[in-house]
């Protein structure tokens, strides 16, 4: 998957273009930069590519959820909806501004479930946030019907899942605004990196200034440019944005290795009778950045996942004991640890998830594997892998 495995020629020449301007900084510095606008062709690129109107480049994926939430007036108190299973970005970023994170169970897709959805609802929900884990997509049609009843925003997490599409819409485009992540084990890779997606100017021109401590970028002096609100600084470098001006270009590129190797692993496993693969809900493409099964139970489900590893099967990961994944490991959300004191609204609402039962959840996770799809991979070390997977999988029934 990590666009980093091809790194070549392009991405070096983007990046020699920013050292010899000598300027590193996305704004200002207008005559040394001799017209190199790196973070403002990615944007461009990224437009087109998604099919959205507007791109903001940012710092990070957890910059790009957090700038997206601010850019739609989401703040203090405000409930987000977000899955179980997924990063620990989500709920910091929806922290980060002060929000709740309000954690809902998944279901076949290995993403948020409709209807456990649909029960989360109260008066203080303003955000639901599908996260497109491992390469698919939520069932957004159903997600989008919830929301436009309710009139709530829907913001897709697509850090991993960039160049998947959902009813023949790129992932990030579907909903009111996407988010993906460019950091150093993504499909294409800043280093890193993130951006939002919209064809909402107005969320477009709150991204733009929030991510910049608020500068309303009139004119070409930095120096004049009013503050119309408060801001932080979520900034992408020229040097981050120059590696993403090489990566874009070769994302198609990439897609079509990962589909091909993922084609070749789910031949292989397809005719066994003890495992079952993640459900992609009609309409979607996934981007083929993992192949995740479920065996029968959660015990031979660890048991594969130790076998798997001791073949030589590396890049597998059982994401029921995960450290950064799945909800069961997240003391110090449960627990409420942080540096310094918790906003009153966080600390007065958040659940006590150490008493709540996401056992839906813990049926899909606690029997799924998933397997990275690598780049770099030749034909050859492609039909070894899956034969191995193979051998290993079949015996546990």
């Amino acid at each position: 998957m990590p666009g980093f495995e091809l790194f070549g020629e392009s991405e070096k020449s983007q990046v020699q273009d920013v050292l010899d301007s000598g300027v590193l900084m996305r704004y200002g510095f207008d005559g040394m930069r001799n017209n190199h606008w790196k973070a403002l062709e990615l944007e461009a690129a990224l437009s087109k590519r998604m099919e959205s109107k507007y791109a903001q480049l940012v710092s990070s994926g957890t910059a790009a959820l957090t700038v997206a939430l601010a850019s739609a007036g989401v703040g203090a108190g405000d409930e987000v909806i977000m899955p179980t299973f997924t990063f620990v970005a989500s709920f910091e970023s929806i922290l980060a501004i002060g929000a709740i994170p309000i954690l809902v169970d998944v279901d076949e897709t290995l993403t948020l479930s409709p209807k456990s959805v649909e029960n989360a609802i109260t008066d203080k929900t303003k955000v639901v946030m599908p996260v497109h884990m491992c390469g698919s997509m939520a069932d957004l049609g159903a997600l989008k019907t919830i929301c436009d009843k309710h009139n709530l925003l829907l913001l897709e997490d697509a850090c991993q899942a960039i160049g998947g599409s959902y009813d023949d819409k790129p992932l990030g485009s579907y909903g009111d605004i996407g988010c993906f992540s460019f950091d150093y084990v993504k499909t294409i890779t800043c280093g890193e990196g993130g951006a939002i997606i919209t064809n909402n100017e107005q969320y477009k021109i709150n991204a733009d200034h929030y991510s910049d401590h608020g500068h309303d970028h009139v004119g070409n002096n930095r120096g004049t440019e009013t503050h119309p609100f408060l801001g932080y600084n979520f900034r992408i470098s020229e040097l981050h944005a120059a590696v993403g001006c090489a990566q874009i270009e070769r994302l198609d590129d990439f897609l079509s290795i990962q589909k091909k190797n993922y084609t070749v692993l789910r031949n292989a496993l397809s005719p066994l009778s003890n495992i079952t693969f993640r459900k992609v809900p009609k309409g979607g493409v996934e981007n083929f950045s993992f192949i995740s099964i479920f065996l029968p139970t959660t015990e031979l489900a660890k048991k594969a996942h130790t076998a798997l590893g001791e073949a030589g099967v590396d890049s597998c990961f059982y994401w029921f004991d995960n450290n950064w994944h799945y909800y069961k490991k997240w003391e110090h959300l449960t627990h409420k640890r942080s540096l310094g004191k918790l906003p009153q609204e966080v600390v007065n609402q958040l659940p006590d998830y150490s008493q709540s039962d996401f056992s839906k959840s813990d049926a899909w996770i606690g029997r799924t594997i998933s397997c990275l799809v690598k780049l770099s991979w030749t034909d050859e070390q492609v039909v070894e892998r899956a034969t191995k997977m193979k051998e290993v999988l079949e015996k546990f029934v």
